[in-house]
């Protein structure tokens, strides 16, 4: 992506004040995204960003420059600008880059290579299934997009990292009229890979399946409320450990002192049955890389095992100041931001309970089949979550759809509070996870799962 000698030269640059570390990130990326509503193009965009990113540290004093002028005046400039915070006048050591074997995504059909006319086609295709499959459909969107992000890492410590990262991603949205009002369903497939995805998915099945959750909602009742055992469907629930523990164990955020979970490695923080995961090799996943935005290699990471808290996500420089590795957690949006800890894929492995049996050893509750967008506290583990698709339990069975309501808990309590696991493990929907202005690729998962008690915000009486 750039020449070495240039690399070499910003990186010596940003040392010449005497600096502790400096680093070089290169990006190239780019898009196209097209988004279909009520049966017209609304959008179709392409875009191309390149750009370098260049940090310096001095003591714990972080200089940060970017530049979209990948020039050697341009490089130059951006690294005096991070290298202004050293105030040193140590005399650093030349740098030996070592070249780390190239990553990338493997990939079939690169998705630049084919027309927008087809893409578009896609969106069409779906739109006529959902407003097919019942005549309470009365509105329907579907949105397309695909990027390729070529990176470059290198630093002082003699990092030398390659990524080429492809992500393809389609989604369909429905609202169903009827007489107790309206309903939306709406569903998203999404892997790193390229337009082979495709050929694995059929978005006219998506839309189908998008048309009848919303239908089947407009006879919902409204849902119960209080403290209520809660089964939570395989793939569906995995954003309930990525919100509710998965931030709290990333290291900026223990280093602050702004997490439940700070002091507590190797206690037991969960059901024994509990081993959580945080898995950046993950191939096809949302969240797969071959290298973190630092220049680590990707790892699978045990973060609590059979219970125990046995580890936190680090990023290159919490880690540096720990006197141990990075965890290949440090991810930046783009190269105009700074890298911090962030999850990957992270997921709770299966558990030995047959899901059948786990809903019919539930006389009362409520079956949550996908779970929507959610916060949480770090410092407290409290958190509320939607309900985006949810049923009642009754005598073991799943009968009646529920409309939206809340999951309203504690972390911390709700990794305790798990009495059944599943074997069914699956990945859920490929989501992008916010922190501090930051978007990054996100996954997760989960078994089929039942928390023996979980405040329902529910609307009935």
């Amino acid at each position: 992506m750039l020449d070495r000698d240039l690399v070499e030269a910003a990186i010596a640059v940003g040392l010449s004040g005497g600096a502790d570390f400096a680093e070089v990130f290169v990006e190239d990326r780019q898009s196209v995204s097209a988004f279909l509503d009520d049966g017209r193009v609304e959008e179709l965009t392409s875009g191309r960003d390149r750009g370098a990113g260049i940090r310096v540290i001095s003591g714990e004093t972080t200089g940060y420059a970017h530049t979209a002028d990948l020039s050697a005046e341009g490089l130059r400039h951006a690294a005096a600008a991070a290298a202004a915070v050293s105030r040193s006048s140590s005399n650093p050591e030349t740098v030996v880059l070592a070249p780390s074997e190239p990553g990338g995504t493997t990939v079939v059909t690169y998705p630049e290579t084919v027309p927008k006319a087809t893409k578009v086609a896609m969106l069409r295709t779906a739109d006529d299934a959902a407003r097919a499959a019942s005549n309470s459909i009365s509105q329907a969107s579907a949105r397309y997009s695909d990027g390729r992000r070529k990176i470059l890492i290198a630093n002082s410590e003699g990092v030398w990292a390659t990524d080429d990262q492809v992500r393809t991603l389609f989604s369909v949205s429905c609202v169903a009229s009827g007489d107790t009002g309206m309903q939306t369903g709406r569903e998203s497939i999404g892997h790193t890979m390229g337009f082979e995805l495709f050929d694995e998915f059929d978005v006219a099945d998506l839309a189908e399946r998008v048309a009848k959750r919303a239908t089947t909602k407009l006879a919902a009742k409204p849902s119960p409320s209080g403290e209520l055992p809660v089964v939570i469907k395989r793939g569906g629930g995995g954003v309930l450990f990525h919100e509710a523990c998965g931030h709290g164990l990333e290291a900026d955020l223990i280093s602050k002192g702004a997490s439940v979970f700070k002091d507590r490695v190797g206690e037991q923080v969960a059901n024994p049955d509990i081993t959580l995961i945080d898995d950046g090799t993950m191939a096809r996943e949302w969240g797969h890389f071959s290298y973190d935005d630092e220049g680590h290699a990707a790892s699978r990471n045990t973060l609590i095992e059979n219970g125990v808290l046995t580890d936190y996500m680090w990023d290159h420089i919490r880690a540096r100041t720990q006197g141990r590795g990075s965890s290949g957690n440090g991810r930046r949006q783009s190269y105009q931001h700074l890298p911090m800890v962030r999850m990957t894929n992270t997921y709770v492995l299966n558990g030995r309970e047959d899901p059948d049996e786990i809903i019919a050893q539930t006389p009362y509750g409520v079956y949550v089949a996908q779970l929507g967008g959610g916060q949480v506290n770090t410092a407290t583990g409290d958190f509320v979550f939607g309900m985006l698709e949810a049923y009642l339990i009754e005598d073991g069975k799943i009968t009646e759809p529920l409309r939206e309501g809340n999951l309203i808990g504690n972390g911390p309590k709700v990794l305790h509070d798990i009495d059944a696991l599943g074997n069914d493990f699956e990945m859920g929907h490929p989501g992008m996870c916010g922190k501090d202005g930051q978007g990054v690729p996100v996954g997760d998962g989960q078994p089929t799962l039942r928390v023996s008690r979980l405040t329902v915000g529910g609307t009935a009486a």
